[in-house]
């Protein structure tokens, strides 16, 4: 199991990690400028965060709808509850489920199901596709209750960052 590493973080790391959970594509020198410290001191901090691994990593998040054809068409969200919940059996269908390229997030929850995924498939053909990978016999799975997406009203990757105290 990965062991998580408690970081200190000052105001001015938090302000960063604000700023560059908005808009990662800003320029270095502008985020600097934003924080009111020289563009070394700002790279350096990023850099240090990025090693200690507090920034995950950065993305170009897309919309789907402004790609016919290539963007997910359907999206999914599912709730899956194991027939067996022992330690190894929930490693095992996290593992499954990590490495299909249709989930785009794989939670484990309490209480109710043991787990819920957020789907990206082009169609209902494909959902069934997908389905049929992650939710037969084989992989464990008493039952999966599907809710398909009519309208995102909300979609968001930031995380609140407020300083302890």
């Amino acid at each position: 199991m990965n062991e998580i590493k408690i970081i200190d973080l000052d105001p001015v790391d938090l302000q960063l990690l604000t700023l560059l959970q908005t808009d990662a594509s800003r320029s270095n020198q502008d985020v600097a400028a934003a924080l009111g410290i020289s563009a070394p001191t700002c790279l350096r901090r990023t850099r240090r965060l990025v090693q200690l691994g507090v920034i995950e990593k950065q993305v170009a998040i897309v919309q789907p709808q402004t790609l016919p054809g290539y963007g997910p068409g359907l999206q999914v969200l599912v709730e899956v509850t194991l027939e067996r919940q022992y330690t190894e059996a929930l490693d095992a269908f996290e593992a499954l489920a990590c490495a299909h390229p249709a989930v785009q997030q794989c939670w484990r929850v309490s209480p109710g199901p043991d787990f819920m995924l957020v789907l990206a498939c082009r169609d209902m053909p494909d959902y069934l596709r997908v389905s049929q990978e992650l939710f037969t016999q084989p992989a464990n799975v008493r039952n999966a209750k599907a809710f398909f997406a009519t309208k995102r009203a909300k979609f968001g990757t930031q995380w609140p960052l407020h300083p302890a105290g």
